[in-house]
């Protein structure tokens, strides 16, 4: 592992998705899953967000398309919150969704929407 991409992936995962979210999956990790969230850290978070060619904003509205598009909803819900901390409206969470139902179909958007709004409701963006 490199100790140092690993904690440039520590960082901004935590930047991304809360330091209590983060350092709850690492303290549940156990001899089993630990080596999957290090190197998840380093490599994801570390490596794909590690650098500045990309900034957090886009790579959050980038990741909302590519997981509503695998129709990961847990996951996607998870980065909704993290988009909203990186700057996202949600104007363009909406945007978001409109792109996965363009490109995958009108029930995935529908998904996206759904958990979309949950997270904005839950934030106090949208009105329940």
């Amino acid at each position: 592992m490199d100790k140092k991409r690993f904690e440039l992936g520590l960082a901004q995962r935590k930047a991304t998705l809360g330091t209590e979210y983060v350092e709850k999956n690492l303290a549940a990790a156990d001899e089993f899953t630990r080596p999957f969230q290090e190197a998840m850290t380093e490599w994801c978070w570390g490596f794909g967000w590690g650098d500045d060619a990309i900034d957090p904003k886009t790579r959050s509205l980038m990741n909302l398309s590519m997981i509503g598009a695998l129709g990961k909803m847990h996951e996607w819900e998870i980065h909704c919150r993290g988009a909203l901390r990186n700057g996202v409206t949600k104007e363009q969470i909406r945007a978001a969704c409109h792109v996965v139902g363009i490109y995958c179909g009108v029930p995935q958007s529908l998904e996206c929407f759904r958990v979309a709004r949950k997270v904005l409701t839950e934030e106090g963006l949208l009105e329940g």
